[in-house]
């Protein structure tokens, strides 16, 4: 017997095929409803409407990740990583620091950098960052490998 002998007609809604394709129109408009109301709270988008005051410019949720989101916690998983390595930093300082006329610690940034070299090559955005954090002190903005090495770099006790 064919489909079509056999009462069992793919494209007619009450067969077995016909329920799997209803089924599968339902899922997909639920998830197209969903992305449209996920747009709606998505500032990229052209379909964006700021539902509450923290939505926005200056409210206190602008610019932050939703609670609970997988972007949240990645934030907070770079922000645990950096901080580690900004331990990992300052005890390389004061391993090969000295005692400076102040009472800190300090080292030049040419040594510090060919200790840390072989550690990491990110020890210029760390220092920045422990700068940032009140926990080194150096002059100047920026460092550079050759031009800044007399540059002493003290930590702030």
């Amino acid at each position: 017997m064919e489909d079509g002998e056999s009462g069992h007609n793919k494209d007619m809604p009450g067969t077995v095929e016909g329920r799997g394709i209803a089924t599968l129109r339902q899922k997909w408009q639920k998830w197209a409803g969903d992305y449209r109301e996920y747009q709606k709270s998505n500032p990229f988008s052209g379909s964006h409407v700021a539902s509450s005051l923290e939505q926005c410019k200056g409210g206190e949720g602008y610019g932050r990740p939703k609670n609970g989101s997988k972007t949240e916690q990645r934030g907070k998983d770079a922000h645990r990583l950096i901080g580690r390595e900004i331990e990992e930093l300052l005890y390389i300082i004061k391993r090969n620091g000295e005692r400076g006329s102040d009472g800190n610690i300090c080292v030049t940034f040419g040594r510090l950098f060919d200790a840390y070299v072989t550690i990491s090559n990110k020890v210029v955005g760390l220092l920045l960052r422990a700068r940032k954090h009140g926990l080194i002190r150096f002059d100047g903005e920026m460092l550079w490998q050759g031009r800044d090495d007399h540059v002493l770099i003290a930590l702030v006790e």
